[in-house]
């Protein structure tokens, strides 16, 4: 917990050194009006009792004006820190944005542990918008208490012995808190699970099907079925850790009536006076106040502790260690890509998506990847971009490892087309820009892109042109197509002008026939082009071979296994896996 008050206060230092300071301030007088309360309430009995009504009046004017700074304080510090506070809260979420997309690979975001963990973390997110306002009040409140440790002493010796009685109440939050986190990961599936099944229920993207198949009543029920388990676990930690917090109360709560009767005794046969006996009893009554609001925050402070501390583990787990990379990826190559023994398994999976690959794919060819369903062609695109990390085996870039580039200066040398593509909702240009960040606003480059990825007219049907808003998620958005949104991804693959690989994953997926057509002739021309400028290698998978035949090389996967190599007719002639294909596929066109 102290290094969680340490990077906190740290965050909020280097955001504000002078709203810091003056909330620390604050704070602190507000402390030390709290305990004057007390102090002006026995001066005010002693005064009442003699009977000095100047006096008296002047102790009520004391309590007073301690009441009102300490009330007012305690605003115009939270004022001051609220800022604060919520610089914490983002500067929180940068860290688990960092955590998502810091490695350098994808293979993480399919671990089921890793995801629960995540889900844990951002569900305490929002303790941290709160958590600089704890740290502090918890400053004051232990301010507070030294004063009121003082002031006790000077009543009877043995009342220095009351504020140890905050120890039980903190020690009984402290594992009450722990009870709760252990409640919290053991139901972070279900509500993981839950909370996807709440955006597939709200997203248009899948009313349609859902309502065709009639899966509303299902999925409420599924998503009942998860939020009840995950509420039940959940009620289950907060029943045990409100027993474990009574009871560190009812602790206090012994120690509380031994002060009052050691500060009744002292007036009654100690030689003390009424005024003592009420400045114990409001200081033991702000005591248990203090107490009530230490354990709380206390226990916000141990959630973010906690927070803290998986970040911190999942830091040490998926970042990488220092990279001993070392080398610029080649201007071009001259001898190509291969795949040395690559092998891949998926994190918890039995089987390998790919085993013992061997290929080379040369310098300036074209290469189509094929296999049925769940061959291992994604995978296999997925290691040679660097997504996966192979298991196994090595990547050579014209002989030198993949590893010994760093991961972004190989990356700005592809150009990929993902099946699976993202629809920017941005505007026309910078969803296409954004495949070359220093061209990002480039209206020619953007219009070349376009024009290579056969979209060149697309602009002329906007409203705005290049200008246009895309997407529903503005009132002013403009929808699109499937096609059209698959052919904006392939123009921002295009970005990039001298790539060393290119590479397009089923790049006419949601096209017509013709569209595709018209299509592969210009990917062809592009391939060619990038060939002869960089020597780069096109890797394309399609399942239609009339696109695939044109290839210079075509790979067959079958179980994660490259099974053939070759051109078009020599891997007919051959009669293989290749060949058989082939001709299921002529049949069923006719």
């Amino acid at each position: 917990m102290i290094r969680a008050i340490g990077r906190m206060l740290g965050t909020a230092w280097r955001a504000s050194r002078g709203r810091t300071l003056t909330a620390g301030a604050l704070t602190v007088v507000g402390a030390v009006a709290t305990p004057l309360v007390a102090v002006g309430l026995a001066s005010l009995t002693r005064e009442v009792v003699a009977g000095n009504t100047t006096s008296a009046a002047l102790a009520g004017l004391a309590v007073a004006v301690a009441a009102v700074a300490a009330l007012v304080c305690a605003h115009f510090s939270h004022v001051a820190y609220f800022e604060l506070a919520e610089l914490t809260e983002l500067d929180f979420d940068r860290e688990l944005a960092d955590l998502s997309h810091g490695p350098p690979g994808i293979a993480h975001h399919e671990r089921p542990d890793l995801a629960d963990r995540f889900t844990v973390l951002q569900r305490e997110t929002r303790q941290f918008h709160t958590g600089l306002g704890a740290v502090l009040s918890l400053g004051g409140l232990a301010v507070a208490m030294a004063v009121t440790v003082v002031l006790l002493a000077q009543v009877s010796p043995l009342l220095l012995l009351f504020p140890l009685a905050v120890a039980p109440p903190l020690i009984a939050a402290r594992l009450a808190e722990r009870i709760q986190d252990r409640a919290r990961t053991g139901s972070a599936e279900n509500t993981r699970v839950a909370r996807n099944l709440f955006g597939l229920s709200t997203s248009v993207r899948y009313a349609g099907e859902l309502r065709i198949f009639g899966l509303g009543a299902q999925l409420r029920r599924r998503h009942d079925t998860l939020w009840r388990a995950a509420t039940d676990r959940l009620w289950a930690g907060h029943l045990r850790s409100a027993w474990v917090r009574a009871a560190g109360q009812g602790l206090f709560a012994l120690a509380y009536c031994g002060a009052v009767l050691v500060a009744v005794r002292q007036a009654v046969v100690g030689g003390g006076d009424l005024g003592g006996v009420v400045l114990v009893v409001a200081l033991a009554m702000q005591v248990n106040h203090q107490i009530t609001a230490a354990v709380a925050l206390v226990r916000d402070l141990y959630r973010i502790a906690s927070a803290y501390r998986h970040v911190d583990e999942l830091r040490a787990e998926l970042l990488p260690p220092t990279s001993d990379a070392d080398r610029d990826p080649p201007p071009r190559l001259t001898q190509g890509i291969t795949f040395d023994g690559v092998s891949f398994v998926h994190p918890g999976a039995d089987r390998a998506a790919l085993r013992e690959v061997r290929v080379s794919l040369p310098a300036g060819s074209t290469v189509a990847v094929i296999g049925d369903n769940g061959a291992g062609k994604s995978t296999f695109v997925k290691v040679l971009c660097g997504l996966y990390e192979p298991t196994a085996g090595r990547i050579l870039i014209d002989g030198v490892d993949q590893r010994r580039f760093p991961v972004h200066r190989w990356r700005e040398r592809m150009a990929v087309g993902f099946q699976d593509f993202v629809r920017f909702e941005l505007s026309a240009r910078h969803s296409v820009g954004l495949g070359d960040l220093p061209r990002l606003d480039d209206d020619d480059a953007v219009r070349e892109a376009l024009r290579r990825a056969d979209a060149a007219d697309l602009t002329a049907q906007l409203p705005a042109g290049l200008d246009t808003t895309l997407g529903t998620a503005y009132a002013a958005g403009t929808e699109l197509s499937g096609g059209q949104w698959q052919k904006l991804a392939l123009a921002r693959g295009f970005m990039r002008r001298t790539p060393l690989l290119l590479v397009l994953d089923e790049p006419s997926s949601a096209l017509d026939p013709q569209a595709e057509h018209l299509l592969f002739e210009r990917l062809a021309t592009t391939a060619k082009q990038a060939g002869q400028a960089s020597g780069a290698v096109t890797v394309f998978i399609s399942h239609r071979f009339s696109t695939v035949a044109s290839a210079d090389l075509i790979v067959v996967l079958a179980q994660g296994q490259v099974v053939e190599t070759g051109d078009h007719r020599s891997l007919l002639a051959a009669g293989g896996r290749y060949a058989q294909l082939y001709r299921e596929q002529a049949q069923a066109y006719g």
